[in-house]
């Protein structure tokens, strides 16, 4: 058996007015697509934030992608972030620079040698369909190109996972179909593994796989509770 890319036992995380999700234990295989679903509020966020140790966590075991979080030091966090690729809901891209230079600030800041940044960009870029988008100010994209550049630089580092937060909550539903795509053919192709957390139903009900729900302070998972459930090939 494959060892889980996430696997948390027991796990609480708390804010600085009290626990936010407690008794939280799930495990996420290589190469699964995985939803994250839940009210606004219930701690997806912060869930996610804690899988790329933005949050730490206050009780519990926590493994992701080889690094144990209940023991990460500091030095170790830029080592864990390179194996994990984060989507954000509203882009976060560097403004004052065109859709290149975006993704060469994270080659650099991961070690990349310059021999070899060109070519990582071009395949990438090419990879999320905006290779002719290179040299465009972020300013002259539509949202559905930035969200495609945020995609682009999750995935610039080949990640093992991935880690989606609402990536289609400012797009319209046809931009939306197109990067929950997008996303799926990565997972297809690549095998890096998904973790998307989204309210938009429409998109879980086309690309239907396995669901994680946030609520009541803690994640479950109702595939798992009611083993006759079908978890389906996103793709279909």
């Amino acid at each position: 058996m494959e060892t889980p890319i996430i696997s948390l036992k027991d796990v609480t995380i708390c804010h600085d007015d009290g626990p936010l999700l407690t008794h939280v234990n799930l495990e996420v295989a290589p190469k699964e697509f995985v939803y994250l679903i839940g009210k606004s509020g219930a701690g997806k966020t912060s869930l996610l934030r804690t899988l790329y140790a933005d949050l730490s966590i206050d009780h519990g075991e926590a493994q992701v992608c080889g690094f144990d979080l209940s023991h990460l030091k500091r030095r170790q966090i830029p080592m864990l972030r390179r194996r994990v690729g984060i989507v954000f809901q509203n882009f976060r891209l560097l403004k004052d620079r065109n859709v290149y230079d975006n993704l060469a600030f994270v080659l650099r800041a991961t070690g990349w040698k310059n021999a070899d940044i060109d070519r990582q960009i071009r395949q990438t870029l090419d990879a999320v369909g905006i290779a002719d988008k290179a040299k465009a100010s972020i300013h002259h994209l539509s949202e559905g190109e930035q969200q495609r550049v945020g995609i682009a630089r999750a995935l610039i580092n080949n990640p093992s996972l991935i880690l989606a937060d609402e990536p289609t909550g400012n797009l319209d539903p046809v931009t939306s179909s197109d990067i929950m795509q997008l996303l799926v053919n990565i997972n297809q192709q690549t095998g890096t593994t998904m973790l998307i957390s989204t309210h938009d139903f429409m998109m879980i009900d086309k690309y239907q796989s396995r669901l994680l729900v946030c609520e009541n302070g803690t994640v479950s998972d109702p595939a798992a509770e009611t083993p006759d459930v079908k978890k389906c090939d996103p793709a279909q």
